[in-house]
């Protein structure tokens, strides 16, 4: 699995943010720094999962809005802040896909793909592009977040357990799950 900075800190990082966050619970105009920091992940999060720039721009919003308004019950768990953000924001997009039933949008390259063949050990083949492209878009909304988190923005399991609000015991089984499945239907479609 690659490093990627955007998602993990050091425990040095860690404290700052969290001094940040403090500091930002008695005085919202120190709120500013976790906002430059990630408006622009929480917005690619966002913009890759919906079909529209503007849409995505109001979700963004209203998740930084939803934070700044609940930072007082934000409790630190050992993962950045970006996790508590990221829950927002999963919660934020679900909500609206229910309430609008707005199409979801799904981003993925080859190697995205590829990743999810290599999780099973399963060969990749160029011709199957296709066929996990569907097969990925054919899953729930939850299991389909799933794998977006773990294969396309490469988190770990303890940082999408944080997002989802679930154990990490309980990520790492349910992404074991959706594996099976979509190897299965792989399977269907190769016979």
């Amino acid at each position: 699995m690659t490093f990627n900075p955007h998602f993990h800190h050091t425990d040095q990082q860690l404290n700052e943010e969290l001094s940040i966050i403090e500091a930002a619970k008695t005085d919202p105009e120190r709120f500013a720094p976790l906002y430059d920091k990630y408006y622009k992940q929480i917005f690619n999060y966002v913009y890759q999962r919906m079909d529209s720039k503007d849409s995505a721009f109001d979700v963004t919003g209203q998740v930084f809005l939803k934070a700044l308004t609940n930072l007082q019950k934000y409790q630190f768990k050992g993962v950045p802040f970006a996790s508590w953000l990221y829950r927002i924001a999963h919660n934020e997009m679900m909500q609206l896909f229910r309430n609008q039933k707005n199409k979801r949008a799904v981003n993925a390259d080859i190697g995205d793909l590829r990743h999810i063949c290599e999780e099973k050990e399963e060969p990749f083949f160029e011709e199957y592009i296709p066929v996990i492209k569907n097969l990925i878009l054919e899953l729930s909304a939850e299991d389909l977040n799933m794998v977006e988190m773990r294969f396309f923005e490469k988190r770990p399991f303890k940082e999408i357990a944080e997002i989802l609000d679930i154990t990490e015991v309980n990520a790492k089984v349910r992404m074991y799950r959706i594996i099976e499945k979509l190897k299965k239907s792989l399977h269907k479609v190769k016979l």
